[in-house]
């Protein structure tokens, strides 16, 4: 457990425990409806019931794409904040929390700490805002103001067990909220649910409650089938890109080395949420039209003929024609078409220029130049230290590569304790995209940078770059 995620996880159990003793000392009053068959000394019978299913349903997790946990625990706990108040929330979530796999010894003590905590806290919060709405003799004013209060309480989980989830794994948290969204929504869909068994435990008696058993399950197995979708389009994506990547043996695991080189690029300039994800599909995925590339092309240890390097340089347009009607995937579709556009204007396919080309496409271009360079290929079986690609990377700064994506290339763990040669001065070459653009593409020697599908500029308008 690192300092950072220690220190996190006692600021919110800290949080929590002063948010108790608040309640027990300082709210002092428990709800009488929590009283099991409305007997006097009940109280504590009813708390330790809600206690008790709450951990029954909480028994079987589910576990979400962003690295969380979700189980149906939030209905009991709802229910009991609303019958209870703020000293009944808290202990049932307290003590009701408590999962399977904790009591198997499956979660480390800090990960048993952090769950409970970052429950108990934001139930004792909802709890103290539901108390704070009057009329709640009023069903429909009862109603929306316990939906509320489970927003308030389910939010504020969701958001720290993200917090705790991103400072673990390093993943920004707004990647991780947005991939348990649908969950999200599924979740609070529970909240009207909860109000029912609150009214149906205070006018039928305890065992009415077990006749919600079915929603809370069937709900649980909406998480799972959401979990399940979710992971066989990912490993579906993966598997995809790794077949691809395994035609050649020299470019086995070469696309999610790409997609872990452009996400720390993309960390260091900051992209949002949504850029990253983009990123990462697309760094699995832009290499996915040489599945329509010949293996007499794109095996081939000599030199291409002028038709084969044709053949090779159609793979970004074939692969964004393979991906298009997948809808989800419409954000990666410019990274897939242009990572081999280059900064000048003379890549392909369509000779975009500079700022023309998308940003995530400049990023995955430097980032497949850096693994092609250092790794071996056929027709460079010497990989490059990375220190000489990192030079590469400079030295065609401004020419294939966007320099400010280089510098940023710089500032991460893949050019840690490199030695930088800095920016190289570009000689401007005028109209170099529009001269590029009027003439054919001709074959070319692949220089030490190139990935196995070349750059596909013309010779006779570039220098002797690197190819990427």
């Amino acid at each position: 457990m690192s300092r950072r995620l220690g220190a996190l996880i006692a600021v919110v159990a800290l949080a929590s425990g002063a948010l108790l003793v608040s309640a027990v000392f300082w709210y002092r009053s428990i709800g009488v409806g929590i009283s099991i068959d409305k007997a006097p000394d009940g109280v504590w019978l009813g708390i330790l019931f809600w206690i008790l299913l709450t951990i029954a349903a909480s028994s079987l997790t589910v576990g979400m794409p962003g690295g969380s946990f979700l189980d149906v625990g939030f209905a009991p706990i709802v229910a009991a904040m609303n019958l209870g108040g703020p000293i009944v929330a808290g202990l049932v979530a307290l003590f009701g929390a408590t999962q399977s796999r904790e009591l198997r010894r499956q979660a480390p003590w800090y990960g048993v700490v952090a769950n409970h905590a970052g429950i108990t806290g934001p139930a004792i919060v909802g709890a103290y805002a539901l108390s704070l709405v009057p009329s709640r003799a009023n069903t429909a004013v009862d109603v929306v103001a316990t939906v509320g209060a489970a927003c308030i309480f389910f939010s504020l989980n969701t958001f720290i067990t993200s917090m705790v989830v991103s400072v673990r794994s390093g993943e920004p948290i707004g990647k991780l909220l947005r991939a348990d969204a649908g969950a999200y929504v599924n979740m609070l869909a529970l909240a009207p649910v909860a109000w029912l068994m609150a009214q149906m435990y205070v006018a039928a008696g305890w065992w009415a409650v077990f006749l919600f058993a079915m929603p809370l399950y069937t709900t649980r197995l909406a998480y799972q089938r959401f979990a399940e979708v979710r992971e066989m389009f990912t490993e579906t994506v993966r598997s995809l890109a790794e077949a691809v990547d395994k035609r050649d043996t020299f470019t086995s695991g070469h696309s999610h080395q790409v997609q872990e080189i452009a996400k720390a690029i993309g960390q260091a300039m900051k992209l949002n949420n949504a850029d990253m994800e983009a990123l990462e599909w697309g760094g699995l995925l832009h290499d996915i039209g040489k599945i329509g590339v010949p293996d007499s092309v794109l095996l081939k240890q000599e030199r291409l003929t002028k038709d084969e390097r044709t053949t090779m340089n159609a793979h970004p347009v074939l692969g964004a024609e393979i991906i298009a009607p997948v809808r989800r995937l419409a954000p990666e579709l410019p990274i897939i078409r242009h990572h081999h556009e280059w900064f000048n204007g003379s890549g392909y396919p369509d000779r975009l220029v500079g700022d023309d080309i998308p940003k995530l496409a400049r990023i995955l271009h430097v980032a497949d130049a850096f693994e092609a360079m250092t790794a071996a290929r056929p027709y460079r079986m010497t990989p490059l230290t990375p220190e000489q690609a990192l030079a590469e990377l400079r030295k065609f700064g401004g020419i294939q590569f966007d320099p400010d994506v280089v510098d940023a290339f710089v500032r991460t763990e893949w050019a840690r304790g490199l030695a930088d040669p800095g920016r190289a001065e570009v000689r401007e070459v005028p109209l170099i995209g529009q001269a590029a653009g009027t003439l054919p593409m001709t074959a070319h020697p692949q220089s030490d940078a190139s990935s196995a599908g070349g750059a596909g500029a013309p010779e006779s308008v570039r220098p002797n770059p690197a190819s990427a």
